[in-house]
């Protein structure tokens, strides 16, 4: 018979004492774990936001500090109240907007709110390309207020169509009653006629194009444009809000023009307030498509060239409309800036 063996243990290491590293072994330290990636609070965010308007402010302030100058120092020359009544009915713009506004969309808005907006959404207006400025934060208001973002946006389409028919409406029924009011030869050449329709031609023509070739294009424009005419036959099927709608989208122009004329008064203009009136909605109809903040540059432009054809002085011409950019665009600015600031940090917006 064979012998069993008898298997002996092994010594254990005594406890607490260091074991010893096998020779052909590499020890592996461990590394340290690095903090996560800290993000900025939405508080903080909310805070730079703020100052983002008043640091805009400035710099368009800065870029046009001459024209700041000159029309303060033609508001010095005026007789204070024409300046008064223009004042008061560029504050009535406003008003006028939040009717409009809420005019477009089916949900209740509320109502101080709504005109806070307004005033802040004409300083964003005065900052960025022109309407993207006011068109971003009444959608940010809208759909803050919990209108769904798809009938936010028919609301601001169903907003820039009736501003837009209202004001070809008033200007097409003050020039019928006033035909004499406007050389429109002087206010637009005849050379320039050609490029401007064929500008428009390939404008539409590239729109075709795109919508036909691209199907996710066209598939977004026929979602679009369902949603908007349901909120449109919404809307109209209630008498408030489409009293609302249209008197808001007719007021709007009517006391933009009636405070432009009011300035021109003011500093002795030698042109009627009604000629003064299709001057303006002429000016501002023709460059309602320049993409510059606000129509700084080419609204002054425009309203220079529409007063000269009305029979103004170009000396006067050019200071009623620098004196009137200083009350509708520039005062305004500051506090709207502050309001815009406010309405970020309180969520409103």
């Amino acid at each position: 018979m064979t012998a069993r063996k008898t298997l002996v243990p092994l010594p254990q290491p005594a406890v607490g004492a260091a074991g010893k590293t096998s020779p052909g072994v590499t020890a592996v330290a461990e590394l340290p774990q690095g903090r996560p990636p800290q993000r900025l609070p939405v508080r903080r965010i909310r805070q730079i936001l703020c100052l983002v308007p008043l640091l805009l402010v400035t710099v368009v302030a800065v870029r046009h500090r001459s024209v700041l100058v000159e029309g303060f120092g033609h508001l010095r020359n005026a007789e204070w109240p024409w300046l008064a009544a223009a004042t008061g009915t560029t504050c009535l713009t406003w008003v006028a907007a939040s009717f409009t506004r809420q005019g477009a969309v089916v949900a209740r808005l509320p109502r101080r709110r709504l005109l806070a907006t307004q005033f802040a959404a004409g300083a964003a207006n005065h900052l960025l390309p022109t309407g993207l400025g006011a068109g971003a934060v009444n959608l940010r208001f809208m759909t803050v207020c919990g209108v769904p973002l798809a009938r936010s946006s028919a609301a601001l389409a169903l907003y820039l169509l009736a501003e837009s028919v209202g004001r070809l409406a008033l200007l097409t029924v003050l020039f019928v009653a006033f035909p004499d009011a406007l050389r429109f030869g002087a206010l637009l050449p005849d050379t320039a006629a050609g490029p401007l329709l064929l500008g428009l031609g390939a404008v539409l023509v590239t729109a075709v194009g795109v919508l036909a070739g691209v199907r996710r294009v066209r598939t977004a424009v026929g979602s679009f444009l369902r949603t908007a005419l349901c909120e449109a036959r919404s809307v109209h099927a209630m008498p408030s809000r489409a009293f609302a709608l249209w008197g808001g989208s007719l007021a709007f122009p009517a006391l933009q023009a009636a405070g432009f004329a009011a300035v021109g008064q003011a500093l002795g203009l030698p042109v009627a307030p009604v000629h003064m009136a299709v001057a303006y909605l002429a000016a501002t109809c023709a460059v309602a498509l320049v993409p510059t903040p606000g129509g700084v540059g080419s609204v002054e432009a425009a309203l220079v060239v529409a007063l000269v054809a009305a029979g103004g002085p170009v000396a006067v011409a050019t200071a009623v409309v620098l004196a009137y950019r200083i009350i509708t665009v520039w005062v305004p600015l500051v506090p709207g800036a502050l309001t815009l600031g406010a309405l970020v940090r309180l969520k409103v917006i």
